[in-house]
């Protein structure tokens, strides 16, 4: 870099305001793209309806940014009793398109009684300038000895009841909780244990005046004018909201399903077809050659 670049940087100012634009951009790409493809999704659900094991098959082939999740009995579930996934962005038209609502359906299977189970995640803005996805955690009505979270996800939904009535940090509820983390770790949590995912705590109200103070930043920044400096105190507090997630990462993993899993869906079945196709190729390979072996002279290539 040269001396005459240091002496006069970039104004960083007109970085935000380029960010903003390219990210106001990204949204109506959003919007747009939710709008062209509405009945294209609403067609795709009625022919896959009428495919067998669709949905577990797209799973059975999901991403390693998903399948890292799904532990081998959650795998069992999803493949016996999977019925159906949509994705919803459900706060269109007027609403960001960056808010998703994930839907599985079941059929009648041995771990718990919902048919159905929705998470819905909310893109929000926090006063400190954060923005993401939070959500609410929901309920898995397990059926006897079959809670794949090991009685986490329950801890979990009990706290967030708790907060809810204004009972405070030390509930009974919260330290089971803390003791089962510290014990269990969360390596090998069950993919179940994403339903619990809570993020910040930002109601709508709050998310409406950090969009006001930051849309009145921008306009200060366009007129050249100077932003008043912020106050960092509440930065721990942000840190101590995700101390009780059992599945942190949640969020990540809900645009993964909703940006790759769910619009790539067919690739998906189609590149399980295939690999069905292979191994039945492979198996009928291996027995050819079990038939011919008592003739055949050794090979000098071993198949793997």
């Amino acid at each position: 870099m040269s001396a005459e670049n240091i002496d006069n940087p970039i104004s960083y100012e007109q970085l935000e305001d380029l960010e903003d634009d390219f990210e106001q951009v990204e949204l109506e790409l959003l919007r747009q793209q939710a709008k062209l493809t509405k009945d294209l999704y609403a067609k795709r659900a009625k022919v896959v309806a009428e495919i067998p094991n669709f949905w577990p098959l797209v799973f059975e082939q999901a991403p390693p940014d998903i399948d890292e999740y799904v532990q081998p009995t959650d795998s069992a579930v999803l493949l016996s009793s999977l019925v159906d996934l949509s994705v919803e962005r459900f706060e269109l038209p007027n609403g960001d398109p960056r808010s998703i609502a994930i839907k599985f359906e079941f059929s009648e299977n041995e771990y718990f009684e919902n048919k159905v189970l929705e998470k819905k995640f909310w893109w929000r803005r926090n006063k400190d300038g954060w923005a993401g996805l939070v959500s609410e955690p929901v309920k898995i009505n397990w059926k006897a000895d079959k809670d794949l979270t090991s009685g986490m996800l329950d801890l979990v939904y009990q706290v967030w009841e708790d907060d809810k009535a204004g009972k405070g940090d030390d509930t009974e509820a919260k330290k089971k909780l803390k003791s089962q983390m510290e014990s269990t770790g969360l390596d090998g949590v069950s993919f179940f244990a994403w339903f619990g995912f809570r993020g910040l705590s930002i109601t709508e109200e709050e998310n409406q005046a950090a969009l006001k103070e930051e849309e009145e930043k921008r306009k200060l920044r366009k007129a050249g004018k100077e932003i008043p400096d912020e106050d960092d105190e509440d930065e721990d507090d942000d840190d101590d909201e995700y101390e009780m997630e059992i599945f942190p990462t949640a969020d990540d993993l809900a645009v993964c399903i909703a940006e790759d899993l769910w619009p790539g869906a067919i690739k998906y079945f189609l590149a399980a077809q295939e690999q069905d196709a292979m191994s039945d190729i492979d198996f009928e390979s291996d027995e050819e050659m079990d038939d011919g072996e008592e003739d055949a002279q050794p090979s000098k290539k071993r198949k793997a």
